[in-house]
């Protein structure tokens, strides 16, 4: 409804406003244009600007917004031939937007036959640049030669790009960790500690990366440990409510720990009944059972307080 003159100007600001804020960090869009769609040159321009705005999360986040606004402006001109004018800037910085989404999402919703059709439909009217159809794989930490990762970022021309990747695959992880037992949140809270301080410039860009790669072998760690205590991962939960914290234990006093914690994992599935919460019998029952099972079999080295 809004009067299409008012809105062209809009965009036109818009656009310029994205234009010098890329020109501001080495970014050309204009020179990105002139060369050939597909070509490798234009691909590696492409490359090299995903790295130099993909990093850290503030001037991320500033770009996306810009890219957000052109093309919220753009779609609001067309089909109005006014949006022509625009197109090559408008997909351009969409491919970029793209190329930094694929690095940080490492495991979207596939809407390959949608895009597509919408690809299709552009290149009736418009020129863009070609995207990849499916995004990179996550990487996947507990296969990590850790060693090599360090060595190829030294010798990196897209560091940025790197640390961003390495960060989305810790993301990824973390919650997948934390999604199974809750108490591995000081793992996050170290990963967000870490990332604020980058975003503060209190750490350069190669000791954050030592410090994602510290994390990152912890949580490769982690991930086995159940293995390790020889429990299963539900057990290994309740083991790690118990323990943290915990007075100081002997590997007697840990094993008598881990068998409450199986002895009571099997007795809470069999009272976690349908609505459970709704029911003060229910619930009363659970707060009983665990009390009973922690009574007798915790070892006497926790204090009444901790029992509480």
């Amino acid at each position: 409804v809004r009067d299409k003159k008012k809105l062209v100007e809009e965009l036109r600001q818009a656009v310029n406003a994205a234009t010098a804020f890329c020109a501001e960090r080495q970014v050309i869009l204009p020179a990105i244009e002139q060369l050939a769609t597909g070509s490798m040159e234009r691909l590696q321009r492409i490359a090299d600007a995903v790295d130099a705005l993909i990093s850290p999360d503030p001037l991320r986040r500033e770009f996306l917004g810009h890219e957000r606004l052109v093309s919220t402006l753009y779609g609001a001109v067309k089909p109005d031939p006014a949006a022509l004018e625009f197109a090559g800037r408008v997909a351009t910085l969409t491919a970029i937007a793209d190329a930094i989404r694929t690095k940080l999402n490492p495991g979207p919703v596939d809407i390959t036959d949608v895009m597509g059709g919408i690809a299709k439909l552009l290149d009736a009217s418009i020129t863009g640049v070609d995207m990849p159809a499916k995004p990179a794989p996550v990487m996947d930490l507990s296969k990590i030669d850790f060693e090599a990762l360090r060595s190829r970022f030294k010798e990196s021309k897209h560091r940025n790009t790197d640390l961003e990747v390495l960060k989305a695959a810790i993301r990824a992880q973390l919650e997948k960790l934390i999604r199974l037992n809750q108490t591995r949140a000081d793992f996050a809270e170290t990963f967000e500690e870490l990332i604020e301080s980058y975003n503060a410039g209190s750490r350069n860009i190669e000791e954050l990366f030592e410090e994602l790669l510290k994390l990152s072998r912890n949580l490769s760690e982690e991930q086995h440990r159940h293995g390790r205590e020889n429990m299963t991962e539900e057990e290994l939960v309740i083991f790690d409510i118990l323990t943290r914290p915990a007075p100081e234990l002997s590997d007697a006093e840990r094993t008598e720990v881990k068998k409450v914690a199986r002895a009571l994992l099997e007795h809470i599935k069999t009272l976690l009944v349908l609505n459970w919460r709704q029911k003060s019998s229910a619930r009363s029952q659970l707060k009983l059972t665990i009390e009973d099972l922690l009574d007798t079999g915790l070892p006497r080295v926790y204090s009444p307080e901790l029992y509480q």
